[in-house]
């Protein structure tokens, strides 16, 4: 099996205890994206994003791949550019996790870091500043932007979802970054004639959630459109951390904080489904790459000595 082989068909689990499905006759039902390669759902749209570059004649081997990223699709486009051969620059807000920035650095890939109180919109606005001057040596994906961003989740992740529940599945909810999965997922269900809701879960203004966008404060993604979501839910940091450290403490899946804002949406959703109904939510990524956050250092505070 090859590297790009191996991205997609991830884990569909039931989730047992955080979620009574048995008393309130709900299925809650968690695709765990951290099982792919790159350890998050970032890989799919890196790898489609690049070989339809590639496909199309932007991306030259004279040329080195430039991205603005909070990490995960960065971790994935410098996973795929090792391995095809390709240099990478990556920009990312300083306030991006310790571990996000080691594992890059372990991919072989040049770091820029911006102002961590410009959070990703920094990144993206010095990214397209070294574009505007150097465009002949660069070639910036924008996951913002791309297409290929929600094509991937068109084309593998939707199909996954229909396929490991038998079409039994009545909401589908995921955060909300660049809305890639959300964007995909819906435009699937929605040509393929499944009546399945697509709910986006936000995070309040001047949150503290990597990874997730709230679009009142953040340079809304042109990918993002409004009216394929079905509902958006608006978690706060509070709430998604403490679904977050639930998930590990009794489920045993220790997944990333975005994870938690994900979850505590998908539990407010499926508190107004009918018995029989079924919910399916996304877990961008694993709890590793998160050690470093304030979220650890103040569970580590309340360890004895």
């Amino acid at each position: 099996m090859s590297l790009i082989n191996a991205i997609g068909n991830t884990p569909l689990v039931k989730l047992q205890r955080i979620w009574d499905s048995d008393k309130t006759g709900v299925r809650m039902l968690a695709k765990l994206e951290g099982s792919n390669p790159g350890g998050s759902v970032k890989d799919r749209p890196a790898y489609y994003m690049l070989k339809t570059a590639i496909a199309s004649g932007e991306l030259t081997s004279d040329k080195v791949i430039l991205e603005p990223t909070s990490g995960n699709t960065g971790i994935g486009m410098a996973m795929m550019a090792t391995a095809m051969g390709y240099r990478i620059k990556l920009i990312m807000p300083a306030c991006v996790s310790e571990e996000r920035r080691a594992i890059l650095l372990a991919l072989g890939a040049e770091l820029e870091l911006t102002p961590g109180c410009d959070k990703t919109d920094g990144a993206i606005r010095r990214a397209h500043s070294i574009m505007e001057k150097y465009a002949d040596q660069y070639y910036m994906p924008n996951q913002f932007e791309n297409p290929a961003n929600w094509k991937a989740h068109y084309e593998t992740t939707a199909p996954e979802v229909i396929r490991d529940t038998n079409g039994e599945v009545d909401a589908f909810v995921a955060g909300m970054g660049t809305t890639g999965t959300l964007m995909g997922v819906s435009r699937y269900f929605r040509e393929h004639k499944h009546k399945i809701r697509v709910v986006g879960v936000e995070p309040t203004l001047d949150h503290r959630i990597q990874g997730l966008k709230n679009m009142q404060e953040s340079i809304v993604p042109s990918i993002y459109e409004p009216g394929l979501l079905d509902c958006k839910i608006t978690c706060n940091d509070d709430d998604a951390f403490e679904t977050f450290r639930d998930l590990a403490l009794r489920e045993g899946l220790f997944c990333g904080l975005s994870s938690g804002a994900a979850l505590w949406g998908a539990i407010e959703v499926a508190k107004d489904l009918p018995r029989g109904s079924t919910v399916v939510v996304i877990f961008a990524d694993r709890g590793e790459r998160y050690l470093s956050t304030e979220i650890f250092r103040s569970v580590c505070a309340l360890c004895p000595p």
